[in-house]
């Protein structure tokens, strides 16, 4: 090996060189740092204005919250019931009088505990609900993405009410919360543990690997609601600076997961169920503004998003009804075990309304004549069976109706008719909660039913409910251990009880409550004295003081007129019922009756001197519609109008029926008429028939007739008016009702045994249109008998169908 030597020059040109080699790099190690520390600061200035202006936790307690209601002492958790949630609900300015509101004002009173509103701090208490409660953070505004709003939300909780809940909700605006099913929850799931409950999401697949997620990492969405239990709460709050610092997306609930997750060291809840509890619909504003009879809605705790006030309302109230139907079911199920143990005891049913469980202790603590009584439970208590009815002859059997496609039923003058939205719509929530209760414990067993169609089924109505035997094809799913798919059958018997008839009385649609006062003011005492003083109008029935103003278009007809007059004399004259009666007289063009008319008109007139009768004389050719309109326009725009016909007869009853029915500015009411069969056919030649007998041998309902209708003048201009172009018979009802329907207006259809269509021959003129004299000719030839009548005909008169069956073999040979 050679020797190295040392030289004094090499030395310094080795100092120079590592001098300059050591500034270059520090140059260009500083310029780095600094533009990673600009671009860092540039990305934080971007996300969240932030911490800089953050109030401080002191700041947060003393801030200016409205509305917050004050707890006391005893208000600690575990030692109160309203103390189990507390829930904080994330808004802004623009939506406190709207949103907010609604929330508020459905289920946000419901809650087992308390309701806070979190927005900007320019915020104020609405006008239009002065106790909402409000806190208005410092130093937060109303711009998206909301981080400083949630996490300073989260912290006011802490702060202010860490110590006296168990959980605590984060929610939006625009979510809706069953509080009863929410409470169920809660109080299954041990609070002391460190919970983050919620709908687990990874983000969409436009977001995948852009949220900064680790594999195993989620985030609970904050649409449908976060479950936070108070030691979640404790973990994070000391770092929500930090969390604050250090955001790496725009999207609030993915932060807040990230922070749970990093100081709280748990996920939100991996659990397909959640979809379905905390449930989000992907439809945006359209989310559920339709039907609401669907399974998602039914088992749901949260729903989101709900973005209009009034739908908000709408599913409150159904919601509400659905607590009805629960606590219904539960009375029944009472009732069936006071039954029962009454069967057992020996205890007489009829001693059991003022039955003493102990000496004092009454088993119905209200009187039986009292409207909080629970029911009768001889009526109510019967066991569940489908042989809870039993008749005592052969004609009381009720038939069973068949169902499949189609519905065909021994009892209806169609045996064979489409199935009614009625009947279907109470077979789809027979199914529905049938597939729940197979379902309440498919967690536990690892297995789901669903359903897929029904195929058959028989549904009844007896006095005590309705009965109803189905054949379900569903499908078993097994999802734990080996997994199986199968089609299954399973048969439903089903009886469901009336629960007793609720009543209450509207006028105009406003609920009326009587008040019954023990002072008599001088009203009662001068009441019917000699003075004959009209003190009894504010007494006055609402809805008798209603005036019906019959509207009759008339030409010829002259004794059926008679008989319409003889029966609005028996009904309204003589009774004094607060009735008017309108003519609009055509002439007749073979029917010289004209004038025998008016004179008789101006006879009840002198007879009834204070009557509201008038006439209405038109000229040309009769036009139902015209004379409808005519007669119309003689009223004022607040007037109840009755458009009649003179072959209707009708009672007291019907009347009230009307005056009930038919609401200004909402409803309005086309009564299914009663219309007579040709009494010769049906009872003979000598056969006499009451008017009123209503049955499938003396007549039909006119359910596709819409001439008789009741509304009021302004609702009758407000849906445009009958056709004026249209002369003659028929037609121009059928226009009007379609118009109904259109405009908007609740049309009410009902049967009324009290208005009914006297039989008379059917003229179809061949000069009508080609629809008015197919519609016509329909009309005539239901007029004539029902069909058991026809059937006993064919069958006591062979020939009939023997001539029936030639004249069809000709038409075909000749078609042929």
């Amino acid at each position: 090996m050679g020797e190295v030597t040392y030289h004094p020059v090499m030395r310094k040109r080795r100092g120079l060189g590592s001098a300059f080699l050591g500034l270059f790099v520090g140059l260009i190690l500083g310029f780095l740092i600094l533009s990673y520390r600009l671009i860092v600061s540039n990305q934080q200035r971007q996300q969240v204005a932030i911490w800089t202006s953050a109030p401080s936790i002191r700041s947060l307690q003393t801030l200016q919250a409205q509305n917050i209601p004050k707890l006391r002492d005893d208000e600690r958790i575990n030692s109160s019931m309203s103390n189990l949630v507390f829930v904080g609900v994330m808004t802004a300015e623009k939506y406190l009088d709207t949103r907010a509101k609604a929330v508020y004002e459905t289920w946000g009173r419901e809650l087992p505990g308390r309701i806070a509103f979190f927005s900007s701090e320019s915020s104020t208490v609405p006008e239009n609900c002065p106790d909402l409660p409000l806190v208005p953070l410092p130093r937060v505004d109303d711009t998206y993405p909301p981080q400083k709003k949630s996490f300073m939300m989260l912290q006011y909780m802490w702060s202010t009410f860490g110590d006296r809940f168990e959980w605590f909700l984060r929610a939006d605006d625009d979510v809706y919360v069953r509080t009863d099913r929410l409470e169920t929850l809660l109080r299954s799931v041990d609070s002391r543990r460190a919970m983050y409950i919620g709908q687990a999401g990874r983000g969409n697949s436009e977001e995948f690997g852009l949220l900064s997620l680790e594999y195993d990492e989620n985030f609970c969405m904050g649409g449908p609601g976060v479950v936070l239990s108070r030691e979640t709460l404790r973990r994070i709050v000391p770092h929500i600076k930090y969390c604050l610092r250090h955001l790496y997306t725009t999207h609030e609930d993915v932060e807040l997961g990230r922070c749970v997750k990093k100081y709280a060291g748990i996920p939100c809840t991996w659990s397909y169920e959640m979809q379905s509890i905390l449930y989000h619909n992907s439809s945006g504003a359209q989310a559920f503004t339709g039907n609401l009879k669907k399974k998602e809605v039914h088992r749901a705790i949260t729903l989101h998003p709900v973005k209009s006030p009034p739908h908000m309302y709408r599913l409150h109230n159904y919601m509400r009804g659905l607590r009805i139907q629960d606590l219904q079911q539960e009375k029944i199920h009472l009732h069936r075990d006071i039954h029962a143990m009454a069967d057992k005891l020996g205890v007489n049913l009829e001693t059991l309304k003022n039955y003493e469980i102990a000496e004092g202790v009454r088993l119905f603590p209200v009187d039986p004549n009292s409207e909080d009584y629970p029911g009768d439970t001889d009526t109510l208590g019967i066991p569940a069976s489908l042989r809870s009815f039993k008749p005592a002859t052969s004609d009381e059997v009720i038939p069973w109706d068949f169902l499949s496609k189609l519905e065909y039923s021994l009892t209806d003058s169609n045996p064979r008719r489409r199935i009614h939205s009625d009947v279907k719509e109470g077979l789809e929530d027979i199914t529905r909660e049938v597939i729940a209760s197979i379902n309440s414990y498919s967690r536990q067993r690892g297995r789901i039913v669903e359903e897929r169609s029904a195929l058959y089924g028989y549904r009844r109505v007896n006095s005590y409910g309705t009965d109803t035997i189905l054949d379900l094809l569903l499908v078993y799913r097994k999802y734990r251990g080996r997994k199986v798919t199968l089609p299954v059958r399973r048969h439903v018997y089903l009886h469901q009880h009336f629960t007793g008839l609720e009543i209450r009385e509207t006028v105009n649609g406003i609920e009326v409550s009587h008040q019954e006062s023990d002072d008599k003011s001088i009203h009662n005492l001068l009441r019917g004295s000699f003075l004959n003083l009209n003190f009894n109008s504010q007494n006055e029935d609402p809805v008798q003081s209603k005036t019906i103003n019959f509207i009759l278009p008339l030409s010829g007809r002259y004794e059926i007129f008679q008989r319409f007059l003889q029966n609005y004399e028996d009904i309204c004259l003589a009774s004094g019922e607060k009735t008017s009666l309108l003519v609009v007289l055509y002439q007749h063009k073979s029917e010289d009756s004209f004038n025998k008319t008016i004179n008789l008109i101006e006879h009840f007139k002198y007879k009834y001197r204070n009557a509201g009768i008038d006439i209405l004389p038109v000229s040309g050719n009769f036009s139902r519609a015209r004379a409808l309109d005519l007669g119309a326009s003689r009223f004022q725009a607040d007037d109840l109008l009755l458009f009649i016909d003179v072959d209707i007869v009708f009672t007291n009853l019907a009347l009230n029926r009307i005056r009930l029915n038919t609401l200004p500015g909402r409803r309005l009411y086309f009564p299914i008429v009663f219309s007579q069969y040709d009494p010769k056919v049906v009872y003979g030649e000598t056969g006499r028939q009451d008017k009123f007998i209503i049955n499938e041998i003396s007549g039909h309902w006119r359910q596709y007739g819409f001439g008789i209708v009741s509304l009021y003048k302004r609702d009758y201009r407000a849906v445009g008016g009958l056709d004026l172009s249209i002369q003659g018979w028929g037609k121009e009802d059928v226009e009007f009702f379609e118009k109904a329907v259109k405009s908007g207006f609740d049309v009410f259809r009902a049967a009324d045994r009290h208005l009914v269509h006297v039989y008379h021959e059917i003229e179809c003129s061949r000069q009508l249109s080609s629809l008015q004299f197919s519609m016509c000719m329909g009309s005539k030839a239901d007029t004539y008998a029902g069909i058991e009548t026809l059937a006993n005909m064919i069958y006591g008169n062979p020939d009939i169908l023997r001539f029936a069956k030639e004249r069809r073999q000709k038409r075909t040979n000749s078609a042929g």
